[in-house]
């Protein structure tokens, strides 16, 4: 279950700070965080499955992640990838809310999601079990998982706290990214009091998935990701991924000054 917090043009260096944590399958396969080329040109992760991605950031800076919804309604066989989504904004070149209203007649058609979009003017969070579909949001502090936008699940609250503590602390001091990446690793699951309704699911795997870094031989954190915009384009952007027993196995970071672009295929 995927996990991810957000501050939007709530920090006195960055418009946008973004940490996830992406959830899924060992044995599916996928390349690490790199530069795309046109006419998407962004820096994402792929998935080699479905061909889409989880999370990126275009040359102009604009942002998106995905994350499934966990419910009991199952997509079509036929239904297109969720993570084709985040390729199709950066193709288009739309601002946020553009896009999603023009992907709102279709969005019944996929599987379920929550989308956060974000551009250089406004934020915004569209989901296909929601109603409205979509919305912008105000500055401030977000949280999101598998559920609808801030659903406190008990690891979701966990790692707000403890982010929301880093963005006090950084507002006074140089920001560590460090920091945040050990959030993310957080493996300690929540008490079995506190843990939501799992629908379908064992105890044994209730426990398992309610750790903000879930580490399983099958199912786990396959990376862990920091974005850090600034609101002159300045960019730092960073990926830790992850083998079936948690433990790190590769890291890839950009540090982009303005409107800097890595050359096509670094």
């Amino acid at each position: 279950m995927c996990l991810l917090v957000l501050a939007w043009s709530a920090h006195p260096r960055y418009r946008l700070i973004v940490a996830a944590n992406r959830d899924e399958y060992h044995d599916r396969p996928a390349e690490p965080l790199g530069n795309w080329p046109p006419p998407e040109e962004m820096l994402a992760g792929r998935d080699l499955r479905a061909g889409g991605t989880w999370l990126g950031v275009d040359r102009r800076r604009r942002f998106g992640v995905i994350t499934n919804f966990h419910d009991l309604q199952r997509a079509a066989p036929t239904a297109p990838s969720r993570g084709g989504l985040i390729p199709r904004f950066m193709r288009q070149g739309a601002g946020a809310g553009e896009y999603l209203s023009s992907l709102e007649p279709e969005a019944a058609g996929y599987g379920g999601f929550n989308l956060l979009l974000a551009d250089g003017r406004s934020l915004w969070y569209g989901s296909n079990r929601v109603a409205p579909f979509a919305r912008e949001l105000s500055p401030g502090v977000y949280g999101l998982s598998n559920e609808r936008l801030d659903t406190p699940w008990p690891k979701l609250r966990r790692v707000r706290a403890g982010f929301e503590a880093w963005l006090s602390e950084s507002a006074a001091h140089d920001a560590d990214a460090a920091a945040l990446f050990a959030l993310l690793a957080d493996s300690r699951p929540a008490a079995e009091a506190e843990r939501p309704p799992r629908m379908g699911l064992s105890p044994k795997w209730e426990q398992t998935l309610s750790a903000p870094f879930v580490r399983h031989p099958q199912y786990g954190t396959r990376c862990s990701t920091l974005v850090l915009i600034e609101p002159s384009g300045a960019l730092l952007l960073a990926e830790r991924r992850f083998d079936r027993e948690g433990r790190c196995i590769g890291e890839s970071e950009y540090r982009l000054s303005e409107e800097a672009w890595p050359d096509s295929g670094s």
